[in-house]
């Protein structure tokens, strides 16, 4: 019982989720620095709303100009199939950032009914029936 205990307890530590973030980024006071670790064509595509553009490859030489040390980093990627924000958040770790990955990453996001941001503006979502409740914007989980 104990490992299990241990393991997802370690998970919550350094994994969070979509709904999470939103409800973080919605405070009347952010704790957190959301970085969006892909590339400048899906950053372009859509991203979440204030999010940090810092593809992996430049976290090591650019992170410290642009995230005072000390502040709780969220990272994401594309999805659950890719291991990108896995990669960033191991980056900002070995930096000394306290940092989470945002499990599902953009594609949740995006599925949840979340805002988008492009150059154009925010775009507000329909919900993924799929991957969340149609009529409320958390799973009361």
């Amino acid at each position: 019982m104990t490992t299990a205990i241990d393991h997802f307890t370690a998970k919550l530590r350094f994994e969070t989720d979509a709904s999470d973030v939103a409800a973080a980024l919605g405070s009347s006071t952010p704790s957190i620095t959301v970085v969006d670790s892909r590339g400048d064509a899906a950053w372009a595509q859509g991203r979440v709303p204030g999010a940090l553009h810092l593809p992996t490859a430049r976290i090591e030489t650019d992170a410290a100009s642009l995230v005072p040390e000390g502040t709780p980093v969220v990272v994401y990627c594309w999805g659950p199939g890719c291991n990108g924000a896995t990669k960033a958040a191991l980056e900002f770790a070995r930096l000394g950032y306290p940092v989470r990955e945002m499990i599902g990453g953009f594609e949740y996001w995006a599925r949840e009914g979340l805002d988008v941001e492009t150059d154009d503006g925010i775009a507000h979502r329909t919900p993924d029936p799929l991957t969340a409740p149609s009529t409320v914007p958390v799973c009361d989980c």
